[in-house]
């Protein structure tokens, strides 16, 4: 793949990319569920960005741009959620990307509705998402996540079908209004 950012982003004094990752499932059954909130995070930051995210790239979707001067590759991996790792491995990999330089945008039932945690490295927290990725990282954790609340199943739930479960209205708005500035603070 030809990448626009690399002619204008690998000379000298030019400011390094950035490889955002959202975590989620393809396909319409999973559209708008909790547990693709990591792509409707890298959609949202794609559409206030102009970057369009139309093509396929290491079994992702996929877009490049720029954020001020500072050069962004954003992806959705379209391997399933529990796969994620085998689409995220070989982008970093494929434009030499040190994981310091990749955020991973995931779900996080720990976290109330709409709360954002931004964490510089770390485990997985029994996220099977993550856990891939981190696996085709070989097994390092030295990657940024944004860590995006969507609260605990009500009662005796399942979390598996909680997680399934669409956003009402409300938690939607919570959830994805706050999206653009630990993003763009990323990228400074």
């Amino acid at each position: 793949m030809h990448s626009v950012i690399g002619r204008r982003c690998f000379c000298t004094g030019a400011p390094r990319p950035w490889l955002f990752v959202g975590l989620g499932n393809p396909g319409d059954k999973y559209r708008g569920t909790r547990h693709n909130v990591g792509f409707e995070m890298i959609d949202a930051f794609a559409e206030s960005q102009g970057i369009p995210m139309s093509t396929v790239h290491c079994k992702a979707m996929f877009g490049q741009g720029f954020v001020g001067d500072v050069p962004v590759f954003l992806a959705k991996p379209q391997t399933y959620m529990n796969l994620s790792g085998e689409s995220a491995g070989p982008l970093a990999a494929y434009y030499k990307l040190p994981l310091n330089r990749v955020l991973v945008f995931h779900d996080d039932m720990d976290l109330p509705c709409g709360v954002l945690r931004l964490k510089p490295k770390g485990g997985h927290g029994s996220h099977n998402g993550l856990k891939s990725v981190i696996y085709h990282f070989r097994g390092n954790r030295e990657f940024a996540r944004l860590r995006i609340g969507i609260g605990r199943p009500p009662g005796q739930m399942d979390p598996k079908a909680f997680l399934l479960q669409k956003f009402n209205r409300t938690a939607r708005e919570r959830v994805l209004s706050p999206y653009l500035q630990p993003a763009c603070k990323i990228t400074q």
